[in-house]
């Protein structure tokens, strides 16, 4: 495939987090309405549901290798969020709890796709990262940009 045409929907990774997010609305339809502690963890369900496809985008979208280890971090926060939200349906007394083994299952699918994924990012396409976090080992947030040249303009 030529980078060019690279799309990453296309992507195994992509395709089950957007299938976890199919399947998430599904079981977030069945909860009431009514009930505030339980409709309370919809919004959120939803939304680290959706993270799940959209930061593998912007993680190829963006390449280099600090932006895709914050992407990386994003959707570990996420897909474990939203264990803890189905965690919470069930201590609530989510009638459906049922459906609940679906998204977990989903979610281990595509924690096995997430550490392949992570083993192709090139730690040496890279930008300093001032704050200090996602730099490639043995690199510091005071280091020169290999991009910039010696005096870092």
């Amino acid at each position: 495939m030529q980078e060019d045409n690279f799309n990453p929907r296309q992507m195994p990774i992509f395709r089950k987090g957007r299938e976890i997010y199919e399947l998430t609305v599904k079981i977030a339809d069945l909860i009431p309405e009514d009930d505030h502690r339980l409709s309370g963890s919809k919004a959120f369900m939803l939304e680290d549901a959706a993270l799940l496809s959209v930061k593998v985008a912007g993680a190829e979208g963006g390449d280099l290798y600090d932006i895709r280890m914050e992407c990386a971090t994003l959707i570990r926060k996420a897909a474990r969020d939203l264990q803890n939200h189905c965690n919470t349906l069930i201590m609530f007394g989510f009638e459906h709890i049922h459906y609940l083994h679906l998204i977990r299952d989903a979610l281990e699918e595509y924690r096995l796709l997430f550490v392949e994924w992570v083993k192709t990012f090139d730690a040496w396409n890279y930008a300093v990262d001032r704050w200090g976090l996602f730099n490639p080992p043995g690199v510091q947030p005071d280091d020169p940009d290999p991009d910039r040249g010696l005096d870092g303009l």
